[in-house]
């Protein structure tokens, strides 16, 4: 492609809104342009991006077996009334209406697609199992859209289905995804760990999450360094080590105005584990209080998973409503005599602690010496809190280490619990009526873009892999008035492209600093610099990585560039 031909609109200041380096480069770059918040347009460098990272996702579920087949983003409103989730899904799901009044909403998800297509479509064991994907545009209504397309309202996502027999053959199939995931992540040449994730809204069993690791990633991971443990922060489990005091008396102490547990740590002289923390909430309409130790906080999606309630109908409950259920004013509630109607739910962590101080339900007191089972009861968690630095493996004991990441692709095995609200069924080899056995499995397309440029990009621009960059090399014209480079330049390029090179030229009337500072804001990762040694023909190799200058021979530049492409294509 000639420069001078390209819409290519580049930016040399950042953007406002721009937060972190993914963000700003592809904005600089002119690869993509805000059109809303959370939605944005892909222009060509940026689209080609796009197109490249689709091509390998595509090419690995080919060869795992998975068949490609493309869906509407438009889904009706029936399917999700039949697996319950019209209503819970949240306000993140797009709902409109047709001419006719009839109810669909903009796929955020296809479990209920896939799952009525294949009911109505396959009939019996020997047609499994089935692996089906599609690459397609999903829809979400973010509340906070943030750091461009890593957290937009509208993306591209590659997610497969596989219907199974039973259980054994989900696994494999779970496997398989597992396993074309592993390639499609080495080849984009992510630095990544696969963890152990929370189902969340998907449901089942059993869930892995691939991790692109970013200082900037807005999840958190963690992970053992002695054995293979690791998982996201929201399903991480949290070991807490017994108390072995003995129980004393129960005690009310006057705490005037001490409401927090720093406060009341320091008032009592206690390690804030042992002050108790209470998380007053408002779920489904319902007042709930969560009792956790006071140096934690409460993990969300752990709760969620044990309410079995979605994430949007809880919310903190308001000053009026922990009077009415505590008889205090906030920073006083604790478990010992609370008001009847108030759902009670302890973290399992808060019946191995002895003598804990807790709220009195009395405006300005605390209780000391609070024992479970002896003073208060309720229902008891195995656990809902968030692990952080300092805890130790579950698995063998040692130190977890914790690190941030952009999730890029999750995989979840979530057996019957679409087929079975569904109806979805075949006969098994006996004529019998069986639900499928499912799985589901998502890769972030738009959203791994990010994620390779926060792992690859430096003060001036974007680094691109060879196997994902907009185009793999570059020949740049110092000037092209000078009959001699332009010749050269010409020459190379066009026999770059004959051998298989996606190549650009950079043919523009510019000065050739401007041309030097979109090179390396574009990112193309080899580029050949035709300049003052062209009458000898002579010219420049570098990288874009390394940026060291190397003159070389015409045929040797083009046969380094045919070199380094295939190494990092066959790598």
């Amino acid at each position: 492609m000639r420069m001078s031909k390209m819409y290519m609109p580049t930016l040399k200041e950042t953007p406002g809104d721009a937060e972190v380096a993914s963000h700003k480069f592809l904005l600089r770059a002119g690869m993509i342009r805000k059109s809303a918040s959370g939605i944005y347009s892909y222009l060509p460098l940026g689209l080609r991006v796009v197109k490249k990272i689709e091509k390998i996702v595509r090419e690995e579920m080919d060869n795992s077996g998975a068949q490609e087949i493309l869906m509407s983003a438009i889904q009706p409103k029936e399917i999700w009334e039949e697996s319950g989730r019209w209503q819970v899904f949240g306000p993140e799901m797009f709902k409109l209406k047709d001419r006719n009044d009839r109810d669909f909403c903009l796929g955020p998800t296809a479990e209920e697609y896939f799952t009525t297509l294949i009911r109505d479509e396959v009939k019996s064991y020997k047609q499994l199992p089935l692996v089906i994907y599609q690459i397609q545009t999903k829809y979400r209504d973010e509340k906070r859209p943030r750091f461009g397309i890593n957290r937009a309202r509208e993306f591209l996502m590659k997610d497969a289905y596989s219907f199974d027999t039973c259980r054994e053959t989900g696994l494999e199939s779970y496997k398989g995804q597992w396993k074309a995931y592993e390639k499609v992540f080495d080849r984009l040449k992510l630095d990544y760990k696969i963890v152990e994730g929370d189902s969340g809204a998907m449901g089942g069993d059993m869930s892995h999450e691939f991790i692109a690791l970013s200082e900037t990633g807005e999840g958190v991971i963690a992970f053992c360094e002695e054995c293979s443990y690791a998982a996201t922060d929201e399903k991480a489990k949290v070991v807490v080590q017994e108390s072995h005091e003995d129980m004393l008396e129960l005690e009310e102490v006057l705490t005037e105005d001490l409401k927090t547990i720093e406060d009341i740590s320091k008032f009592f002289e206690k390690d804030p584990k042992k002050c108790l923390k209470a998380v007053d909430l408002i779920v489904d309409g319902e007042p709930t209080i969560v009792f956790i130790p006071g140096d934690r906080e409460l993990n969300m999606a752990k709760l969620v998973s044990y309410l079995k309630v979605p994430e949007h109908l809880i919310s903190m409950a308001e000053r009026d409503d922990i009077v009415r259920v505590s008889g205090a004013e906030p920073g006083f509630t604790g478990p010992v005599g609370l008001k009847d109607g108030v759902r009670v739910i302890i973290d399992r962590s808060v019946t191995k602690i002895n003598n804990l101080i807790t709220g009195a339900n009395k405006t300005n007191y605390h209780y000391k010496n609070v024992n479970y089972s002896r003073d208060f009861e309720g229902e008891v968690a195995e656990d809902l809190l968030c692990a952080k630095e300092g805890d130790i493996c579950p698995e063998c004991g040692k130190k977890l280490k914790f690190k941030r990441g952009i999730e890029v692709g999750n995989i979840f095995l979530f057996g019957e619990k679409y087929s079975k609200p569904l109806h979805a069924s075949f006969l098994d080899e006996n004529g019998k009526e069986v639900n499928f056995y499912m799985g589901s499995y998502g890769i972030g397309v738009t959203r791994s873009v990010t994620a390779i440029i926060e792992q690859n990009h430096d003060d001036d621009g974007i680094i691109w892999p060879i196997a994902v960059a907009p185009y793999e090399a570059i020949v740049t014209i110092i000037n092209n008035k000078d009959e001699d480079q332009l010749k050269l330049g010409e020459e190379i390029y066009n026999e770059l492209k004959s051998r298989g090179v996606d190549a650009m030229l950079d043919d523009r009337k510019e000065r050739a600093g401007i041309k030097f500072a979109d090179r390396d804001l574009i990112g193309i990762p080899l580029r050949i610099t035709v300049g003052k040694l062209a009458k000898e023909g002579k010219v420049e190799f570098s990288t874009r990585k390394e940026r060291e200058n190397e003159v070389l021979l015409r045929s040797e530049a083009i046969e380094k560039i045919l070199k380094l492409k295939d190494e990092a294509l066959n790598d």
